[in-house]
């Protein structure tokens, strides 16, 4: 499995009410559910009008395909290759 960060444009994200964003969750998860592959949506950050969602998948394509699914948009994914952290600096 491989992880993955998501940039999806829209417009107004940060002004989203508590309903709207748990509706949008649930139709995330809602997706998951169904979507037969694995697949976990590990958490997302909303910004102005962006949001940046990590996910794990096998694949670029699975990605897309729960966008195609739930109705959300993606511009871009990229796949993470390395994390980092303030304890990176500590350890060779």
């Amino acid at each position: 499995m491989k992880k993955f960060v998501v940039e999806r444009n829209f417009p107004g994200a940060a002004n989203m009410t508590a309903e709207e964003l748990q509706s949008l969750s649930r139709s995330s998860n809602d997706v998951i559910e169904n979507l037969e592959k694995p697949y976990t949506w590990v958490q997302s950050y909303i910004t102005g009008d962006k949001i940046f969602c990590v996910h794990i998948a096998e694949s670029e394509d699975v990605i897309r395909e729960h966008a195609k699914l739930g109705k959300f948009p993606i511009n871009t994914i990229s796949e993470v290759k390395t994390i980092i952290d303030p304890s990176s600096a500590d350890s060779l």
